[in-house]
């Protein structure tokens, strides 16, 4: 077991591989989620508000419904109207209902919502190549792999 694990968890003695590696995955994923949690206060929005603006700004100057929103998720998050409730009363995103159906209304980013996100962007570049400053391209990109390996089977 390695000692970066044992010291996190405090513990001495050795684990078996596969419960080892489902915790240091799960401490990768805390490490990241706390400097991404700072990172995103910063500008006045979380990591699932970041994440529905990221996916806006991909189809940008269009929109999406909530539920093709949800879908596309890193996290499914089931409060996605409060999500862009929030979003809309920073002006971040507007919402328009379609001409076809009323019932459904389109969310799209607006330029102070690109703007949180192109100012993002590099510093979220920054935070990457720090998290992953120990690992090579290759090395990255295999782990990658693996990892996705891990979950493919369950999407």
């Amino acid at each position: 077991m390695g000692e970066a694990i044992k010291k996190w968890l405090k513990m001495s003695k050795n684990l078996p591989v596969r419960e080892e590696l489902n915790l240091n995955l799960r401490i990768s994923v805390t490490m990241l989620n706390t400097r991404f949690d700072k990172l995103f206060e910063e500008f006045g929005i979380t990591e699932v508000q970041y994440n529905v603006l990221r996916i806006l700004k991909g189809v940008y100057p269009n929109g999406h419904a909530r539920c093709e929103i949800a879908s596309r998720m890193i996290e499914r998050a089931s409060d996605i109207t409060r999500i862009i409730d929030r979003l809309e009363k920073q002006g971040l995103v507007e919402r328009d209902r379609t001409t076809e159906d009323r019932r459904i209304s389109i969310t799209k980013i607006t330029e102070k919502g690109i703007e949180i996100v192109n100012k993002l962007k590099p510093v979220i570049d920054k935070e990457h190549s720090e998290f992953t400053s120990k690992l090579n391209d290759n090395e990255c990109k295999k782990l990658s792999e693996l990892i996705e390996k891990l979950y493919s089977n369950m999407i």
